[in-house]
């Protein structure tokens, strides 16, 4: 499907690409929330560190299970609601390009699994959002989908 297909299917259904402040600031809550979830389920382990490298530490040696819990919630809420919390909040959704429906579980498992590695890659897919005219980070790219407001 070419870009002005996408777009001339956007205008037929009302939908407008989100705009990158707004998915921005859905990030940061997601963020947010997802590391606060991660503090809580280590707690004990945090107080108990001694110094800040302790708590360098004891990050990194849950970095992969961070990193599965991020792909976990993404896929969920974004295969389940369309959007995640932060998503939700901020009134945008992830739609498939062709049938500009919820995704379904391979499009929000790829999109969870890439938006990971977009990250690893110092969120050089992200920055390849704001210059692409859908605003398709890596992560929409690959799982062909669209973040439109709510």
């Amino acid at each position: 499907m070419t870009e002005e297909e996408i777009q001339e299917n956007l205008q037929r259904e009302a939908l407008v690409i989100a705009p990158i402040p707004k998915r921005a600031f859905a990030m940061f809550i997601d963020e947010a929330l997802l590391s606060m979830l991660l503090i809580v389920i280590l707690w004990d382990a945090f107080t108990s560190a001694a110094s800040v490298e302790d708590v360098i530490r004891l990050t990194n040696a849950f970095v992969l299970e961070f990193m599965a819990m991020k792909i976990v919630y993404q896929t969920f809420f974004v295969m389940q609601y369309g959007a995640t919390l932060g998503k939700i909040l901020m009134k945008i959704r992830v739609v498939e390009i062709k049938t500009l429906n919820t995704p379904g579980f391979l499009s929000a498992f790829n999109r969870g699994v890439f938006r990971i590695i977009s990250e690893m890659f110092l969120y050089l897919g992200f920055l390849w959002g704001t210059m692409n005219p859908l605003r398709q980070t890596w992560h929409d790219k690959t799982a062909r989908t669209l973040v439109v407001n709510a």
